[in-house]
């Protein structure tokens, strides 16, 4: 799952081009409301189509697929009621519930959801060059040949509609975690007739350009400003849902208090504070029982270097010399490795969250250490004793919520072995390294200050500097995180990047990185003319790395493994400094503790206080207390564990004779 910039703490996971077009309806006032902030406008609601946050967080409201995710993570029937494997594993088979059917956005019913929809819903995101294609290209028998074109005939695709309620997949490999890519939009369906009279305005930004089966109706977005929408009376599990309406309102990062204040209003349902901020000790002696802690979820947000940097518009170079130099210094491992260690990620994170939670949120891999384990054994403990031999990485700790890369004397050991080599090359120093700075977002230029501090100092402004770049929303944009190719970044450091998994393996991680991955662009890796580059930073080697480990799938405890050799190869290499996880931050909330779904990967779960769907929302009247809160963690901890068991053990009664 793409993500993008900590906005002023409210994370923006995706900032594609703000363009929405507003709809005249509006939600109802009356019943329960859940209101928050958006902080990206979606650019379409084509869910199957695009895989960005912007489209998922209004369309997996209104929009169900096989299966969902419960609060203890586990999957659970959705619009499919059952399911079977194939005792190879290579054959999925769902059964439909009878009787669910499509409405309008002004919740007129339409038609009946049918087998043939999920068949459509596939073609059409093939068709339209799907962004989440990757996801399950390699995994669908003859779906790459398809999107190719070395195949004309979709039906050579191993997705069939068995008899109306009754739709079957059958997979390349089998993939232990194949169910949990179920709740991902590319894999939703699509009505076929009401596809073919949309035409091109299928998934346009309006409510009426798309059909709902879910939990909620869209009814009105405007851009930069709200997005709303009200339940279903006629949603198949409407009894499930609690809220009656929701309300989203447009947040830049500009004023990070307006959460709070709208929270102290009851205009919001939550708000994260900013202990940084002078009004905390106020909002501390009028809330001082009802502040918690969320704990850290499954994405990580890093810093990339730009291997391969050709755009120059915003930049603090004089001369060729010094782009020449930096990119020298860039491609050296030793320098990565220096910045690496030489950046107080704590005192970065400090910026948003104050000093006493500076540590809560890092990660210091970029697969986190817990996500998954193997005979009792973490997916971290394998990845460390992958370095266990390597005298650079031998005594670092990549345990969560604590600081296992910040260290001086590494950062300038590491400097010295890249400046003797570098020297050699007849590079100058110091290195001049640009890095962006969204204008608006004030908590974000405070963490970029952050990052120049703490690496100037740990190496000296005689070797490196750090050059910010301030930056309109609009450039910040265009030649970051959404810039179209490699190409068009235009930083030599971006902290404007983050992933998020998509199903339950290594592989959804650390794909993106190798040749070619969904990552890659981030780190100016682009296409053939770029190989000479993924040679000097040994990124063909993790590619062969991660393509090994992909190819086991009869041994999960070989296969993680093979992945935690890859993870510590890029870890050594360095291309990517892993900074935080999101959660870890003081919140007040009305939400009820725990009643959202969870998930640790896919778009109809989330966070354990912050699920990607509001179906289970269940909302009180007044602020969850900081005990309330913990008494429930450990109840929830304690039930999930119990659950998961328990799920684990009827596994065994999907799988056919």
């Amino acid at each position: 799952m793409k993500k993008s910039y900590l906005v002023a703490g409210v994370t923006l996971l995706s900032l594609a081009a703000l363009q929405g077009c507003s709809n005249s309806s509006s939600a109802k006032t009356e019943g329960t409301t859940y209101s928050y902030v958006f902080v990206e406008d979606p650019t379409t609601l084509d869910y199957t189509v695009s895989g960005r946050h912007g489209t998922s967080q209004i369309t997996t409201q209104g929009v169900d697929g096989l299966l969902e995710n419960d609060r203890y993570g586990n999957l659970i029937p959705s619009l499919a009621k059952d399911w079977k494997v194939s005792s190879d594993g290579l054959t999925y088979t769902y059964t439909l519930r009878k009787g669910v059917k499509w409405y309008t956005s002004d919740g007129e019913e339409y038609a009946e959801v049918t087998a043939d929809d999920f068949v459509t819903g596939l073609k059409h995101a093939a068709d339209k060059k799907s962004s989440a294609l990757y996801i399950v290209q390699d995994s669908i028998k003859g779906l790459n040949d398809y999107v190719e074109g070395t195949t004309k005939d979709f039906s050579e695709v191993g997705i069939k509609a068995v008899d109306k309620y009754t739709v079957q997949y059958t997979l390349n490999q089998p993939e232990s975690y194949w169910n949990s890519k179920t709740t991902y939009g590319i894999l939703q369906p699509v009505n076929a007739d009401f596809l073919k009279s949309k035409g091109d305005d299928f998934g346009s930004v309006d409510p009426s350009s798309i059909l709902y089966n879910g939990a909620f109706l869209l009814k009105s977005v405007t851009s930069k400003s709200s997005i709303e929408f009200e339940k279903n009376e006629n949603y198949w599990d409407a009894d499930k849902v609690s809220i009656d309406n929701i309300k989203l309102t447009y947040n830049d990062g500009s004023d990070p208090e307006s959460l709070y204040k709208n929270f102290d209003k009851g205009n919001y349902t939550r708000a994260r504070l900013y202990p940084t901020k002078s009004s905390y000790k106020a909002i501390e002696k009028k809330y001082k029982d009802d502040i918690f802690y969320i704990p850290q979820d499954q994405s990580t947000y890093y810093i990339s270097f730009n291997l391969n940097r050709k755009a120059y518009e915003f930049t603090s170079k004089e001369n060729d010399s010094q782009k020449t130099d930096t990119h020298k210094a860039v491609l050296n491992k030793d320098f990565r490795q220096a910045i690496t260690f030489a950046f107080d990620r704590a005192a970065w994170n400090s910026q948003g969250v104050g000093e006493e939670a500076s540590t809560k949120a890092l990660r210091n891999l970029f697969v986190p250490p817990e996500f998954v384990s193997t005979n009792g054994t973490e997916f971290g403990e394998l990845v460390t004793e992958e370095l266990a031999s390597n005298s650079t990485w031998s005594d670092v700790d990549f345990s969560d919520a604590q600081d296992g890369l910040y260290n001086v004397d590494k950062a300038k050991a590491s400097f010295e072995k890249a400046k003797t080599t570098l020297a050699a090359e007849g590079v100058q120093f110091p290195i001049h390294l640009d890095i962006a700075a969204e204008q608006t977002d004030e908590i974000g230029s405070q963490r970029v200050s952050s990052l120049k501090q703490s690496v100037e100092a740990s190496l000296g402004t005689d070797n490196i500097v750090i050059d910010i770049q301030a930056e309109s929303s609009d450039d910040y944009e265009r030649t970051g995180y959404y810039a179209e190719s490699a190409d068009q970044k235009d930083y030599d450091l971006s902290e404007a990047s983050g992933w998020g998994p998509d199903y339950d393996d290594p592989s959804t991680y650390l794909d993106v990185f190798k040749s070619e991955g969904e990552q890659s662009d981030k780190i100016g890796i682009d296409g053939e003319s770029d190989e000479d580059v993924e040679k000097v930073v040994g990124l063909d080697k993790y590619t062969e790395l991660v393509t090994e480990a992909a190819s086991i799938t009869d041994d999960l405890d070989a296969r993680y493994k093979a992945y935690a050799k890859a993870q510590a190869y890029l870890t050594d290499e360095a291309i990517m400094i892993p900074i935080v996880s999101l959660g870890a931050y003081p919140t007040l909330s009305k939400i009820v503790p725990f009643s959202p779904s969870y998930a640790t990967s896919g778009t109809k779960g989330g966070s354990v206080y912050d699920s990607g769907s509001y179906k289970y929302y269940e909302l009180q009247d007044e602020p969850v207390t900081a005990k309330q809160y913990e008494k429930a963690l450990k109840k929830w901890k304690k039930a999930k564990e119990k659950s998961n068991a328990e799920y684990q053990e009827k596994l065994s009664e999907h799988i056919e004779d």
